[in-house]
């Protein structure tokens, strides 16, 4: 999994967002054609989330990101890559690896969970 940290990208609507999208798409469009891509999702701003923890049994909800994170997470790509050496390679194509930071991390293998429906969250 690409996590995509510290990415400010163009809304719709901003004279860059055009160029940005075409570099994005550019992106996906080599992660396919190398039989790698998954599924790959902006994540709306770090203003838009809430927060979620239970401590001694109370469910305590936060607007917004927690509060002791430096870096925000704006989305993620999904790859299916031969290894590690490929998966840091398509990291470094990836266009917001110019701006932000790219963390490389394998996605864990569950039993019992690896094939249960999606819940859509």
């Amino acid at each position: 999994m690409l996590l995509i940290y510290n990415c400010d990208r163009p809304e719709p609507g901003d004279p860059a967002f055009p160029e940005a999208l075409a570099r994005v798409n550019a992106f996906a469009d080599e992660c396919r054609r190398r039989g790698a891509f998954v599924a790959g999702h902006p994540l709306q701003g770090e203003h838009t989330a809430t927060t979620v923890s239970v401590r001694d049994g109370k469910t305590l909800i936060t607007d917004g990101p927690f509060l002791e994170t430096h870096e925000h997470l704006g989305g993620t790509y999904i790859l299916d890559c031969r290894d590690l050496d490929e998966a840091l390679e398509l990291a470094a194509l990836c266009p917001m690896a110019a701006q932000g930071t790219i963390e490389v991390r394998p996605i864990a293998g569950v039993p019992d969970l690896d094939h249960r429906p999606s819940t859509g969250i």
